[in-house]
């Protein structure tokens, strides 16, 4: 990989052979592990400036209708997160000359606050091409990290490095774009629930808000015109709003026409009959792959993290392909045809907790790069770790032809599927609703399909070494206990943040450099030490980041929140706000106060509610802030899964986030209702 330093250039031919599909890395971290900034795109013609506002790519319009772009989320690191973007350079239009390649942060915080800055390109297979670090960010509070340019019918690479104190609309401002900067409760005053600027009594057509190029539009009732509306029938241009967006679904289902409870509606994708694990496996895979290549938006998302273009996709299940004696079958192939170019992907699917065969990848793996297909895809319960694979394959680096392997859970195409139906939207209806029959399926307690389920066969027997107190460190079965704990909490914010439709990652708290085994390592001493496993989540709007702690001393379950303390007012007043603010929260929740790192009064809510004034200390010390905990008995059931534990820990962060967290929130204004497409419940 190339180190660059500020304002040098490279051609990217010079890295590689293959530079039409890139990922971008943008990454971060903070000392807290609460810093966090969102990546953005933009498309310059020759004289610098963007053709229009759909060359203006951030969170509020994620993805390119041409496929060149496309903004693929955040993954967590072992010192914080990254953010990645997709881009297919070949689909980039001929009158673009530079792609400009930033970020953002929101709420007054600044880049300064953050360490690591640094952006990494890397080429279809994954492998880093070149790395560009950021040493000198101050107050600036959006960052152009680098730029892409054509120079002599290549494509150049340019480390950048500049800030603007003005934001991400002051950054696109200064490329030629006209923002909206109107504040969440006005956009909410002048538009209707269903996203719609002005009345809703306008003849002619209105735009979709949010929709995906080519714009859509709506027909509206002739008599609606009619009854007085002098609304325009031309609907008024809409400028890029940078203060984010959500949806907000109806939370009520639409009444069913089933004259009895016992009636059950069709599916499109029934599991009820499914009997063994062989069965299983053959109908996730051809339910998952044929709604992939129905549906462009969820395909292309499952894929563009994997090196694939954008372009017509084609899947297949059970394809026979020639291996030494006899030949092998693999689940599924996913085929990508851009430009005349294909990308191909073998799958191998395992269902119902059941283990990947190394050697039965590693078959996949030598007849892809024999073939010169571009990747194997394995995709089971099991959740991957950052630094860590499933299985051991060897790959031929003699060979020219690059082949990858990755991995998928089922917990991560759920995940994504209810983002797009309840959250972001898709491009039509029948779209939407091939996806909730997809997501159904996946739900079903006979799919197979139903993600981290089980925490090792080292869990038992750790947790009685726990219990009679006879672990001891160095045993490399807590390191087991560790991994199968981190799986479970990155599947604990697939979860909440499909629910949630926003943001929710695992904090990691490291030593920049640490290597993550070396991590997961002193974790399992300090396990083993004091029988705890701990974990945090970030959640995006919230105050802080939510605390997880299983003692498996004491069989109990703590979940908690440090909430900072408001910069104006006066104690009393913030006491008696937050204990206003938990109004639904259990009444053996603990509160305490912060002074300066160290805490101070604490007592129940149940108390509090009559007595806010105990949580204001008695010598009158600065609050710093507020500690929220609840704690619950954990799963006690003993078994190979574990489910009774599995199952307590998220029923112990969906309550606390329910009825705590959710009530903490930065502030109390309403969030907009404007969707990217057709959602549906």
């Amino acid at each position: 990989m190339q180190e660059m330093a500020k304002g040098a250039n490279v051609g990217l031919d010079t890295l590689s052979e293959d530079v039409g599909s890139l990922v971008v890395r943008l990454a971060w971290c903070s000392t807290t592990g609460d810093g966090d900034a969102d990546v953005s795109v933009l498309l310059l013609a020759p004289d610098g400036k963007v053709r229009g506002d759909a060359d203006f790519f951030f969170y509020n319009n994620p993805t390119a209708a041409d496929g060149s772009v496309e903004l693929l989320g955040k993954t967590p690191t072992a010192n914080g997160s990254e953010d990645r973007i997709g881009l297919d350079l070949t689909a980039v239009p001929e009158d673009v000359e530079r792609v400009v390649l930033a970020a953002s942060r929101y709420g007054g915080a600044h880049f300064g606050d953050l360490d690591d800055l640094r952006l990494t390109i890397a080429d279809p297979a994954g492998e880093a091409l070149l790395g560009f670090s950021i040493t000198d960010a101050g107050m600036e509070s959006a960052f152009i990290f680098g730029e892409l340019y054509r120079r002599g019918g290549e494509w150049r690479f340019r480390a950048v490095g500049q800030g603007y104190a003005t934001g991400l609309a002051g950054l696109a401002t200064d490329f030629g774009i006209d923002v909206d900067d109107t504040s969440e409760e006005e956009a909410d005053d002048a538009e209707g629930s269903d996203g719609r600027e002005g009345e809703a009594g306008s003849a002619g057509t209105a735009e979709v808000v949010g929709s995906p190029a080519p714009q859509q539009s709506v027909t509206i009732p002739e008599q609606l015109a009619d009854a007085g509306s002098a609304v325009s029938a031309v609907p008024a241009k809409r400028r890029p709003r940078t203060a984010k967006k959500k949806v907000t679904l109806p939370k009520t289902d639409r009444k069913s026409l089933a004259e009895d409870d016992a009636w059950r509606q069709a599916r499109l994708f029934p599991a009820s009959s499914l009997k063994n694990d062989r069965e299983r496996e053959m109908r996730a895979t051809s339910v998952l792959l044929s709604v992939m290549a129905q549906v462009p938006e969820f395909g292309r998302r499952l894929t563009a993290a994997f090196g694939a273009p954008a372009g017509r996709m084609e899947t297949f299940t059970e394809v026979s392909l020639p291996h030494g004696d006899r030949p092998r079958r693999p689940d599924g192939v996913v085929r990508v045809e851009r430009a005349g170019k294909l990308w191909t992907a073998l799958v191998e699917t395992k269902t119902n907790g059941n283990a990947l065969r190394s050697g039965q990848v590693q078959d996949y793996v030598d007849i892809a790069a024999r073939r010169g297909y571009e990747a194997v895809i394995t995709l089971s319960n099991d959740v991957a770790l950052d630094g860590s694979s499933l299985i051991d394959v060897k790959i031929d680096r003699r060979r020219k032809h690059k082949v990858t392997l990755w991995h998928l859970s089922w917990a991560e195409v759920a995940h994504q599927a209810q983002t797009l139906i309840h959250h972001e939207g898709v491009g039509s209806a029948v779209h939407a609703w091939l996806l909730r029959e997809l997501l159904h399926y996946l739900q079903h307690e006979n799919s197979g399909c139903h993600g981290f389920q089980n925490m090792g066969p080292a869990w038992v027997p750790v947790r009685r070494g726990i219990e009679d107190e006879t672990l001891c460190p160095g045993d490399k079965r807590a390191v087991e206990v560790v991994e199968s704990w981190e799986r479970l909490m990155r599947q604990v914010c697939l979860w909440l943040g499909g629910e949630l439709g926003q943001k929710v990652l695992p904090v990691q708290r490291a030593k920049r450099g640490t290597d993550p085994q070396s991590r997961r390592t002193a974790l399992a001493e300090r396990f083993c030490e004091t029988g705890r496993l701990t974990a945090e989540i970030r959640i995006e709007g919230t105050p802080g980041t939510l605390a997880i702690v299983a003692d498996l001393r004491t069989g109990k379950l703590r979940t908690s929140i440090e909430v900072p303390a408001p910069e104006q007012g006066y104690p009393l007043t913030w006491a008696k706000r937050l204990v206003r603010q938990l109004a639904e929260a259990p009444a053996d929740l603990r509160i305490e106060t912060l002074i300066d790192g160290q805490t101070g009064p604490r007592s129940t809510l149940a108390r509090l509610r009559s007595e806010p004034a105990d949580l204001l200390p008695q010598d009158g010390a600065k609050i710093a802030g507020f500690g929220v905990a609840l704690s619950k008995s954990m799963g006690s059931s003993r078994g190979n899964a574990e489910t009774g534990f599995i199952r307590s820990v998220y029923d112990a962060v969906d309550g606390f986030h329910t009825s705590v967290v959710a009530h903490l929130r930065h502030g109390s204004t309403r969030r907009r209702t404007a969707s990217r497409g057709t959602a549906v419940e």
